[in-house]
Order: structure tokens, then C-alpha cells, then sequence
């Protein structure tokens, strides 16, 4: 089959840079998997079973269990030519269990990129941060041994009364850490249930919960003075922020009126500090809004492959390449140059020569 990337070539003008169709893509949002038991038909059949049953997500076909091969097969019909592997990695407290499985997490993606160097890279998963010391340990491992080129966080630890979002002081001594590493955060959203059950089944927790744990979890870090204390990590939010630009106001009004110490325009600008990607969020109002936000260097690419099929991250990647069809060079920053700048290991071998040679 061939590419299912509707490709707007004409749109191109003179002496604008790469039209869509050749662009590319480097995609900050693509998951990866440990097939829990086996690989038989049963055991596939009982993880995509659990995972619904935790979350009301239906897992496409094929997900599990995940390979190199089958993300490859994806980018290659999306126009994808490196992805940035994650999982988020949750839990209600510290134990071993928590760390060997982030360890095997770890070095699973590592793997990836050893054998593939040219089409992943990978976020590192730390274990519980309730855990400091294994959460830094973790760190250490993953981008100084492994070779990772940020670290993945979930919006919160722990459940009910217990949770604590990522502003919370437990958390300080993680932060100073990836604040003295300038480190790439990858946020995403935590699988919470709301108050009630989710809707329906067209509406599971992927769908209504996930994008406002990663709003919340922001607004944590905003409003705790966290983001501003800990402005040299680079904290990029899955989902466009969720409703984080079109809620961020109502936050800077409400929050100053309860007595935060921060005005309403250093809590906008901390709020525009984040990094913002398009997966499963690459529609014209949520363009306009991120447009209208961040910073045009702080918009980036993902898809959310392979939680989603490859046909609706391809409508998302349509939307995207519609929205900037009159504007390919902006197309380009948003799907790719962006991501260069904000790491440029994610070039490919081949391309660090040619610009080393320019």
C-alpha cells in the first residue's frame, strides 16, 4: 500500500522550502510496548482486554506486541523519518517491581535505536519519583549510558487523595536535577478516571481525561512557581497542552484572585514556556489557538502511533499539513525543523555531515 498522506505539492510558491510530500516529519509522540506474558494470540488478546478494561480504550489491531518493524512500517506511510519513542510510566508508589519494569522500559527502547539509529530516538521512562533516588539513578542511566534524549513524566503519582501532581515539593529534588540537565520533559497525560465513569464508550478516558490530567498538571507547575524555579528543563506537553491554551487565562485571573504570587502576565508567560505537540490535536482551532499562544519555535510534531492506528494519526498529519498548505516553510519548522533545534541529535547521520560539510 502505498502513502495515505494526502500531499498538497502545488501549494508550494517560489522560493518557499519543502513542499509536504517531502518533508521529513520527526514525531515526538510515538509509544512503544512490553508485551505483558507472551506473544500468542491469547496473551495479545488478554493485554488489549486489560487495557480496555482499565481505560475503556480499544487498542487497534496489531498493537501488540509492538516491534521496531511495525513503527517503521508507519512512519514510512506517514512521512515520518525519525520517531521519538515513550511510555508513560505510572504507578501508585515505589517498588522494585516499579524499577525493574522501568529498567527492561528502558532498555527495550534502547534497543530500538541501536538497531535503527536513523528512525528512533527515545525518552526515558524514570520509575515512580515518590522514589528519588531510583528516579535520578534512572535518569543517569538513560541519557548517559543509554543514550536517551529526554525523560517521559506522567501528569501525577499516586491515586484519590493520595495523587500528587508534578509541582508538587516531593518532586523538587527531581526537578532540580533535570533543571541542571536542561533535560527534554515529555508530559503526558495520566490514565485518571474523572469523578464519574466516562461517558460512553465512543468516550473513554484516552479521549476526556488524558488531554485535562496534562492541563492540570501544568497549570501545577505554573501556578507552584515550579516551572519559572525550574526554567532550564524544557518541558514539552503531549497533546497540544490538552486545554491548557484555551484555559491558561482563566487560571492567571482565578489563580491571582487566590492568592498566588505570581501576576496574571508572569502566569501567561510561564504557560507559554511549554513546548506543545500536535498528536491527536492537529486541527485548525487548535492551530489557530497554539498560533496564537507559543512561541512559533515551540510547536512540534507527534502522533500517537501506535495507541491510535495509522490511518487516524494520518488524518491528524493531513490536518496539519492542510492548516500550513499556503505556508510550507512554517509547515517544515513545525513538523521537523523545530524539532532539530530543540535536539539537534535527532538529525540523522547522513544529514550532520552535510551540514558539518555546508
Amino acid at each position: 500500500m502505498g502513502p495515505i498522506i494526502e500531499i498538497m505539492a502545488d501549494t508550494a510558491q517560489a522560493g518557499d522550502s519543502t513542499p509536504a510530500d517531502q518533508v521529513r516529519r520527526i514525531d515526538f509522540h510515538h509509544h512503544y510496548f512490553l508485551q505483558l506474558g507472551g506473544a500468542s494470540p491469547s496473551d495479545v488478546a488478554a493485554t488489549s482486554a486489560a487495557v480496555l478494561k482499565a481505560t475503556g480504550w480499544r487498542m487497534p489491531q496489531g498493537s501488540f506486541p509492538w516491534s521496531p518493524e511495525k513503527s517503521i512500517a508507519a512512519m514510512d506511510r506517514l512521512g515520518i523519518e525519525k520517531a521519538v519513542l515513550s511510555v508513560p510510566q505510572g504507578g501508585a508508589g515505589p517498588n522494585a517491581e516499579n524499577r525493574r519494569s522501568v529498567r527492561l522500559l528502558n532498555e527495550t527502547a534502547h534497543a530500538a535505536v541501536q538497531q535503527y539509529p536513523d528512525r528512533f530516538a527515545f525518552f526515558a521512562s524514570v520509575p515512580v519519583p515518590f522514589d528519588t533516588p531510583s528516579a535520578i539513578d534512572e535518569i543517569a542511566y538513560g541519557i548517559d549510558e543509554l543514550g536517551a534524549v529526554g525523560v517521559t513524566l506522567v501528569s501525577s503519582y499516586g491515586v484519590g487523595e493520595d495523587a500528587q501532581y508534578l509541582g508538587g515539593d516531593a518532586f523538587d529534588p527531581l526537578w532540580e536535577e533535570l533543571d541542571r540537565r536542561k533535560a527534554v520533559v515529555f508530559v503526558h497525560g495520566d490514565q485518571t478516571p474523572g469523578s464519574n465513569r466516562w461517558p460512553n464508550s465512543f468516550l473513554p478516558i484516552p479521549v476526556t481525561e488524558v488531554p485535562n490530567e496534562t492541563y492540570k498538571a501544568a497549570a501545577d507547575l505554573v501556578t507552584t512557581g515550579k516551572k519559572r524555579a525550574f526554567k532550564n528543563a524544557r518541558i514539552l506537553l503531549s497533546h497540544s497542552g490538552g486545554s491548557t491554551p484555551f484555559l491558561a487565562s482563566r487560571v492567571a485571573g482565578l489563580s491571582r484572585y487566590l492568592g498566588t504570587s505570581l501576576t496574571e502576565d508572569e502566569l501567561i508567560e510561564d504557560f507559554r514556556s511549554f513546548y506543545f505537540e500536535t498528536a491527536l490535536s492537529g486541527f485548525e482551532t487548535n492551530l489557530v489557538a497554539l498560533e496564537s499562544f507559543a512561541p512559533a519555535d515551540h510547536l512540534l510534531f507527534g502522533t500517537d502511533f501506535p495507541a491510535v492506528s495509522v490511518d487516524t494519526a494520518a488524518w491528524y498529519t493531513n490536518n496539519v499539513a492542510r492548516f500550513y498548505q499556503s505556508r510550507p516553510t512554517r509547515h517544515a519548522a513545525v513538523v521537523r525543523e523545530n524539532a532539530l533545534a530543540l535536539i539537534p541529535s535527532l538529525a540523522s547521520r547522513g544529514q550532520v555531515s552535510a551540514r558539518r560539510a555546508g
